[in-house]
């Protein structure tokens, strides 16, 4: 075994006895494993070794056995999470391979459960902050890294994630630099040491560079989008503005030719056969959803035989390459519509949660983070369109990550009512303007 395999071991089991005390530290550990992925940085035992089952099995533990109190945060879209999810089994019962459904769905289970544990155990301000911080420094890993083999390599070379995991391709991997750029300017905003803030900002623009080397079209849209969010909604937006015109000039500046022929094809989509392969995929969703609107086809529906039955080309078979016709083709019009409301729901609530700490200097830090965390929603509905990750479970982390910190929001607005209430003579009322959006 090699240095690396040892820390590795070493780290991970002598954290076991702290979880099984603490179930946060549990939940801080699932996620650094599940979005660093630090076993597949090493070559020799630890890289298949499965730390997370070991991890989450003591966790379960933890919470069953912890005397802390937990709740389940019931909102519209803790019901909509759960409806959506229980509608992926009963699609599940009904899909064309059930025993592929059947494996794909024990691993959509125990993303469910991961999120449903964090729901209960991360309900305090501190709890949510560390919780942004790792999930955020996990994933950012391999965007500085990333992005300094990009300036190594003068961005002739693709960056790839980690091997194995939900962003182990190009794609998914910009997928994942597009979500996370948001929460790193989350933790500069938190930041209190200049060197951290300089730190962040480098981070940033290294997952940029990354995020563009990664030559993913989709990350490419999701970019602009949340560039053009920020724009739109930032209080500053003359500044950022000017940055955005001295930055983006220069980072496509730095990209090669086969890039910007590559991202060309955005525009000659027509011409560029792995375009017309996505379209092929949409349209064997579209066809399939026909003859099964309901249930769709279950979990890992897009298989070789069924696209010589749906597809337009059935020898040109191709993934789902959009989270909508994947969920679509799997789910049926039902899981899609439930899919969709549930995006919607979180990105109200983290517009609800702007509004309410626009003005409260105590709350700023919610506000903040519910600013960031829209954008990074943005990112994966924009990304998302063209690739296909609709389990992915940075999404649904980050959905809870939502839940709590509006329940945390309410709660010190209905404590500073309850007191108002309390002392002597009128009182002026802070109203609560529920809405979308808010600046950032």
């Amino acid at each position: 075994m090699g240095l690396r395999d040892v820390l590795i071991f070493s780290f991970v089991f002598g954290s076991l006895p702290f979880i099984l005390a603490r179930p946060y530290i549990g939940v801080l550990m699932w996620s650094w494993l599940a979005y660093m992925n630090p076993h597949r940085l090493t070559w020799s035992l630890a890289f298949d070794f499965r730390f997370s089952v070991v991890v989450g099995g003591v966790l379960v533990l933890a919470v069953i056995f912890s005397r802390e109190r937990k709740r389940i945060i019931w909102t519209p879209v803790t019901f909509a999470w759960l409806a959506f999810f229980c509608w992926t089994g009963v699609t599940t019962l009904f899909a064309f391979f059930p025993e592929d459904a059947g494996h794909e769905w024990s691993r959509w289970w125990k993303i469910n459960l991961a999120s449903l544990i964090t729901l209960l155990v991360m309900q305090s301000r501190e709890r949510i902050k560390m919780l942004v911080w790792v999930i955020t420094l996990s994933i950012a890993f391999y965007g500085v890294k990333g992005g300094l083999f990009a300036i190594l390599t003068g961005g002739q070379r693709m960056v790839f994630g980690p091997i194995g995991t939900f962003f182990g391709d190009n794609t998914s991997l910009g997928l994942a630099l597009v979500m996370i750029i948001p929460l790193l300017r989350y933790l500069q905003l938190e930041a209190q040491k200049t060197w951290m803030r300089m730190a962040l900002a480098g981070s940033m623009l290294l997952t940029v560079v990354a995020t563009l080397a990664t030559q993913s079209r989709g990350a490419l849209v999701g970019l602009v989008g949340i560039a053009a969010f920020f724009v739109v909604k930032s209080p500053k937006r003359l500044g950022l503005s000017l940055a955005m015109l001295v930055a983006v000039p220069a980072l496509f500046a730095f990209m090669p030719t086969s890039w910007h022929e590559r991202m060309g094809t955005i525009a000659t989509y027509d011409q560029d056969q792995s375009a017309m392969g996505r379209i092929n995929a949409w349209w064997f969703a579209i066809n399939l959803i026909k003859d099964r609107p309901v249930v769709g086809g279950g979990f890992n529906t897009f298989t070789p035989e069924l696209f010589k039955r749906y597809a337009p080309n059935p020898d040109d078979f191709h993934d789902a390459h959009s989270i909508y016709f994947e969920v679509l083709a799997e789910q049926g019009i039902v899981g899609l519509v439930l899919f969709l409301a549930l995006a919607c729901l979180v990105i109200r609530h983290s517009g609800w949660i702007v509004k309410a700490c626009r003005g409260r200097p105590d709350l700023a830090w919610a506000g903040n983070l519910a600013a960031m965390l829209q954008v990074s929603f943005v990112g994966y509905a924009l990304s998302g369109a063209f690739l296909g990750l609709a389990y992915f479970d940075l999404a649904y982390h980050l959905m809870v990550i939502v839940v709590v910190t509006r329940q945390l929001v309410e709660d010190s607005l209905r404590q500073e009512a309850l007191a108002v209430v309390g002392e002597p003579g009128p009182a002026p009322q802070r109203p609560l303007v529920i809405s979308s959006g808010g600046p950032l």
